[in-house]
C-alpha cells in the first residue's frame, strides 16, 4: 500500500474507528478482524458428518457418510447442500441487517465468517447463480444479499456469478410467515430461466443467505434440473438447526 493510502486509511480509522460487525463494540486496533473475539467466537461453524446431500448435522462418525431421513425419503433436485454456520444470534444479526436494511457495512463481517469455512465441494462448478429477488423486493430492499454473499464466497469467480440467469416471476409471501407444506404451494412456478440461456451438462452453485426447509432451493434446483444442468450444489452462509433427525447409512 502507498505511503498516502496508508495515511489516508490511519487517518479514518481515527476518526471513524473500526466496530465489530455485530455488537458495534470498538475494535482494538484497525488491523483486528471486522468482527470483535467475543462475537466471532459465539459463532457456531457445522461439523462433520453431515447427511451427504443436504448437509444437516447429524450423530456419528465424522469419517462416515450418512442421509438423513428426509433425503432418503424425498430425494432433492439439487446434488448437495452445504451451509458454513449455524444460523445463531450472531449470525442472525449480519444476515438481518444486509437483508432488510441493505446496510452493506456487514460484508466485512460475513467475510471474516467466510473464511473460517469450507468451499472446497464447490471448485468443480461452472456457474454461479444467487437465489432471486422479484424485482419489486428488489427495489424495495435496495440489494439481493444472495448476490452479494456470492460475491463474498467467490471473490476470485466474480465473472462466474450469473444474477440475471433465474428470475422469481411472482412477488410470493415471504416464506418465513410459513408452514412447510404452504411454502412448498408457495413457490411452485415462482422461478423461470432466463430466455436463451444454455445449462446443459453445467455444474451449477445456487447461492443464498439461509437454508431453512430447503425449500426455496428446491424450487431452484427444480426449474434448473429441467435446463438440463448436469447438476446443482447450493451454498448458503447460514442452515437454521432444529432437533436432529435420524441418521441414514
Amino acid at each position: 500500500m502507498k505511503v498516502g493510502a496508508q495515511l489516508l486509511k490511519d487517518f479514518m480509522n481515527l476518526v471513524f474507528p473500526p466496530v465489530c460487525a455485530v455488537c458495534r463494540v470498538r475494535l482494538d486496533t484497525p488491523r483486528q478482524q471486522s468482527l470483535c473475539p467475543r462475537c466471532f467466537g459465539s459463532i457456531g461453524y457445522l461439523q462433520r458428518p453431515f447427511c451427504r446431500v443436504c448437509g444437516m448435522e447429524l450423530a456419528g462418525e465424522e469419517d462416515r457418510e450418512y442421509l438423513c431421513g428426509e433425503c432418503l425419503r424425498n430425494p432433492p433436485a439439487f446434488y448437495l447442500a452445504r451451509s458454513l454456520v449455524r444460523y445463531e444470534p450472531a449470525v442472525q444479526q449480519l444476515v438481518r441487517r444486509l437483508k432488510y436494511a441493505a446496510d452493506t457495512s456487514v460484508a466485512k463481517g460475513i467475510s471474516a465468517v467466510i473464511r473460517g469455512g469450507d468451499l472446497s465441494e464447490f471448485v468443480d462448478c461452472d456457474w454461479i447463480i444467487p437465489v432471486p429477488l422479484h424485482a419489486q423486493r428488489h427495489r424495495g430492499r435496495g440489494l439481493n444479499q444472495a448476490t452479494l454473499l456470492a460475491g463474498l464466497f467467490f471473490p476470485e469467480k466474480k465473472k462466474l456469478i450469473r444474477s440475471d440467469w433465474l428470475f422469481r416471476t411472482r412477488n410470493t409471501t415471504a416464506q418465513t410467515r410459513l408452514s412447510g407444506l404452504e411454502r412448498r404451494k408457495n413457490l411452485v412456478g415462482a422461478f423461470t430461466i432466463r430466455h436463451g440461456i444454455q445449462l446443459e451438462k453445467t455444474m451449477v452453485c445456487l447461492v443464498d443467505d439461509v437454508y431453512t426447509t430447503g425449500t426455496t432451493v428446491q424450487e431452484c434446483a427444480t426449474v434448473l434440473a429441467r435446463h438440463g444442468v448436469r447438476g446443482v450444489k447450493v451454498l448458503t452462509l447460514a442452515r437454521v438447526v432444529g432437533p436432529q433427525r435420524g441418521r441414514v447409512r
